[in-house]
Order: structure tokens, then C-alpha cells, then sequence
């Protein structure tokens, strides 16, 4: 069978499964416990197609080493649990009516985002119908796809040891001060795994370009899509940080929104010894 009519097929049935599991729990995080699965599926699938051909082979296994990154930091934060639902759902849920927030959950939540997990790994369909054999291209792209995975992984790790400290401190009885992370990769960036995480979709858009040697075709949609869903996504989370926290309006004038970049207090000390 065709692997794009195959993975169409798989989303469908992802897509209904989630909704279906949304409506009937009351919890709408089940497209985030898929989320670093799905990719998985769907890039073996094109590599099977390939014939396993070594390009698409090291697509699937980069795709497969960032999802075992992913699912083990959801998992280790109770996302797979029983009433392991994202934050902020619950909040988008209170500012909506009943209904409105219902169609959003079927429409944007299970349909939308299932679409775009399919969608940014579509550089996959082109990779797997090319002749182009595997080169210098896709063993750099390949070390760049890796450094953005470590820079993944260091940020989640540097934002775990800090909820876990802030969950002691207040086992303690004591109010954690600060009461956000500013510090390591955020204090050059306010959402560094954001930024990583994006990046490494970009870098897997490359290997489409690899193998054609065309710059911009179709399957560059997936990448662009899941940037503005991530703006989108950031713009609302540092919402509710500016409600919780007094000292996160400083943090977010002095620090980069997602690319990492010297904070504006340092750049400043730098300009005017020049």
C-alpha cells in the first residue's frame, strides 16, 4: 500500500481514538501522550516503503531516539497517569463556555494537532522517493539533529531538578523562592526545550532537501505549522506565569523568548565597554 495513504489512515484512527478517550474521561491530554509515539509510527513506516533505505533509516532513528527522550520526560512528570493532564487545559477550559471549549477539543485538540504530528513528518514521504543517495548533507544534518536533542534533554532535566526542589521546599512548609526557572539554559533563553524542540523539526525538514536538493517544496508545512502552534502555546503559558509570578515581567524583558541569547542586562554591560 501507499505509506502516505497508511499513515492517513493510522491518524484517522489516533485522531478518533484521542477524541473519543477525551470525551469519555473528561481529560484532554491524550494527544500529548501520543505525541512523541505517533512520529515514531509513522517514519518507520516511510522507511519500510524505502525499503529501509539508509537516508530514511537514519530519519526513523534520529525520530525514534527523540521520541524515547520525550515519552520517558512526559512519563517521569505523571503525564501518563490518571489525571496527568496538562495544566493548562483545566485553565483554557474555565475562561470557555461548555460548548466552546468542546468543539475546540474536537476540532483543534484531536483533529489539528494529530494532523500536524503527521504533517511534520512528512519530509519522510519525499526522502522515501528519491534516488539521491545518502551523503555529507545528511550525516551534518544528522549531528545537528543531536545537538539539538542534548540541548532538549538538558533543559527538561534543569526543569525537573527545579520542580522537584520547589515540591521539597514546599514539603518543608516553605514558601520556593524564585518561583520559576531563570537560571542555566533559561537564563538565556525563557523556554529552551521550546526553542530545541522546534529546531530539531526543522533540521528533519533538511533531509527532504537532501534528498531533492530543492530549498522549499510542501513538506515544509509541517515545521512552519508546529512553529506557530509553539508561539501560540508560549504566548498562553507566559500568561499564566505573569498572573502567578511578580518578577516574571523582568525575567521576560531581560531574557530571549526562545532563541537562546545573551540576557539584555549583560548585552548592555558588553555595548558600553566597547
Amino acid at each position: 500500500m501507499d505509506p502516505l495513504l497508511v499513515c492517513l489512515v493510522l491518524c484517522g484512527t489516533i485522531t478518533a481514538a484521542t477524541w473519543l478517550l477525551s470525551v469519555i474521561t473528561r481529560e484532554y491530554s491524550w494527544v500529548d501522550r501520543i505525541w512523541s509515539i505517533a512520529p515514531i509510527a509513522y517514519v518507520w513506516i516511510f522507511a519500510a516503503a524505502a525499503a529501509f533505505a539508509p537516508r530514511l533509516v537514519l530519519m526513523a532513528v534520529l525520530v525514534t531516539l527523540w521520541g524515547i527522550r520525550l515519552t520517558y520526560n512526559f512519563w517521569r512528570k505523571g503525564g501518563y497517569r490518571p489525571g496527568g493532564e496538562d495544566y493548562r487545559w483545566k485553565i483554557l477550559q474555565g475562561r470557555m463556555p461548555g460548548w466552546a471549549y468542546q468543539t475546540f477539543n474536537l476540532l483543534f485538540i484531536s483533529i489539528y494537532q494529530n494532523a500536524l504530528i503527521l504533517a511534520f513528518c512528512l519530509p519522510a514521504a519525499t526522502a522515501a522517493v528519491s534516488d539521491t543517495p545518502i551523503g555529507g548533507w545528511d550525516v551534518l544534518l544528522a549531528a545537528v539533529f543531536l545537538a539539538f536533542l542534548v540541548g532538549e534533554t538538558i533543559a527538561d532535566q534543569q526543569q525537573w531538578n527545579f520542580h522537584r526542589w520547589k515540591a521539597a521546599e514546599r514539603a518543608a512548609g516553605r514558601t520556593p523562592e524564585p518561583g520559576f526557572l531563570q537560571t542555566g539554559l533559561f537564563r538565556y533563553s525563557r523556554h529552551p526545550n521550546f526553542f530545541f524542540e522546534q529546531a530539531q523539526w526543522w533540521v528533519f525538514y533538511g533531509f527532504a532537501v537532501a534528498a531533492t536538493g530543492v530549498w522549499l517544496h510542501w513538506t515544509i508545512a509541517g515545521a512552519l505549522l508546529l512553529t506557530l502552534l509553539f508561539i501560540g502555546s508560549t504566548v498562553f503559558t507566559e500568561s499564566i506565569s505573569r498572573s502567578r509570578h511578580p518578577g516574571y515581567d523582568d525575567y521576560r524583558r531581560r531574557t530571549s523568548m526562545l532563541v537562546p541569547w545573551f540576557p539584555a542586562r549583560e548585552r548592555a554591560a558588553a555595548e558600553s565597554a566597547v
